[in-house]
């Protein structure tokens, strides 16, 4: 009985969804089998699944406004975690004398390893993910050349007396 009450439940919300949409490009012979193919794919779901009366118009809107993109010539959407990885060109600008520059914020850093850190990161998980080379560096050129001479000139100190 419940599993009825949902499908009812559903429909009524698809043509809802459907009035909504009338104003797109979409012929009415698509929103229809837009509506349709929607109802189907829905119930099927419901019918397999435990989903709550809060989760259910969700469910309805991705699946119609996937549905809509695909019947309109769009692609489905991206996930949310789906993260584009940054041409060569690209790489190759992010790495500024005085600073690189982070795909994770667009911000100048002399040092990457503490930023990744505040974003629980290592650098090889940061050159994984945003598919850097391996000689992708962690300091800025103009900061490691200038900490490269300062330990060349520092003078050793003297051995501890014990």
């Amino acid at each position: 009985m419940w599993r009825l009450l949902e499908a009812v439940f559903v429909y009524s919300n698809i043509r809802v969804f459907a009035a909504m949409h009338k104003n797109n490009e979409v012929g009415e012979d698509a929103r229809d089998k837009i509506a349709d193919r929607m109802t189907s794919i829905v119930v099927a779901y419901v019918s397999k699944n435990i989903v709550s009366t809060n989760e259910l118009p969700d469910l309805i809107h991705r699946v119609h406004s996937i549905l809509a993109n695909l019947a309109s010539g769009l692609d489905a959407p991206k996930p949310a975690n789906h993260i584009e990885k940054p041409t060569q060109d690209q790489i190759r600008k992010s790495i500024k004398p005085d600073a690189l520059i982070s795909f994770i914020d667009g911000k100048r850093y002399k040092l990457l390893k503490r930023h990744l850190k505040q974003h629980d990161m290592t650098p090889q998980s940061y050159r994984i993910r945003y598919g850097l080379p391996d000689s992708y560096p962690m300091t800025a050129p103009e900061y490691s050349a200038r900490r490269a001479t300062i330990a060349k000139t520092k003078k050793p100190r003297p051995p501890r007396a014990r």
